[in-house]
């Protein structure tokens, strides 16, 4: 049996999205349980008994834990090479978790520094430059994933939803709280509308309770 810790609209929707992909393609169902983060249920004994680090994704496999999302869609990938959560060719597949390692250690850290500047400065003034900066820098990198994406038909390796596409739509909908218009990315909006319409990807949104527009015009 596969258990999925998760933080709704945290990155743990992406192994949440493979879940409901395997589920679909399989058959084999998953327990889903919600981790609350703005109450802390992260840093209870129960929690960091199965996860040390106090983050979510934990997905625990017959009773034994795995944390990090890297890990954690790898393991998935393998042991469910029907699905495509991944292309199944060697170098391809190399190449994609090339992509996947640079938005989780890269674009997944420049939004962190945006979202929880108290953890990287003490001083008011320290925080709102590291916001600045990093909302600015992580724009970029929302635009760089948009020439990747920008003429995929229909996700990003094609026919199949994948976690590249769950990921992707995390960070534009992070973007909305970075203070950055969807609109102004219009082609990674339209990828990411029908990337949500993915009964996979709408089964986790509903789950979770999250939506797609975060971005509040000022």
């Amino acid at each position: 049996m596969l258990e999925l810790h998760y933080g709704p609209g945290a990155c743990s929707f992406v192994p949440h999205v493979a879940l409901e992909a395997i589920k679909a393609v399989t058959g084999e169902d998953f327990v889903a349980r919600p981790v609350k983060l703005h109450k802390g249920e992260q840093r209870t004994p129960e929690y960091l008994a199965i996860n040390p680090n106090g983050q979510v994704p934990t997905l625990v496999v017959d009773g034994k834990p795995l944390s990090q999302i890297v890990a954690i869609c790898d393991y998935l990938d393998r042991r469910y090479p029907q699905v495509g959560l991944l292309p199944s060719e060697l170098w391809m597949r190399a190449q994609a978790m090339s992509q996947f390692a640079w938005m989780n250690n890269t674009v997944h850290t420049t939004f962190t520094h945006v979202f929880m500047p108290d953890r990287f400065a003490d001083d008011e003034a320290a925080r709102a430059e590291l916001k600045r900066f990093n909302a600015a820098l992580y724009r970029t990198q929302l635009e760089r994933i948009q020439g990747w994406i920008g003429s995929a038909r229909p996700y990003w390796f094609g026919e199949r939803i994948s976690i590249h596409d769950a990921y992707a739509l995390t960070f534009l909908r992070w973007g909305g709280l970075a203070g950055i218009d969807p609109d102004s990315l219009p082609a990674y909006k339209a990828y990411v509308d029908r990337v949500a319409a993915h009964p996979a990807v709408a089964a986790a949104i509903a789950r979770e309770g999250i939506k797609l527009a975060t971005f509040r015009k000022g």
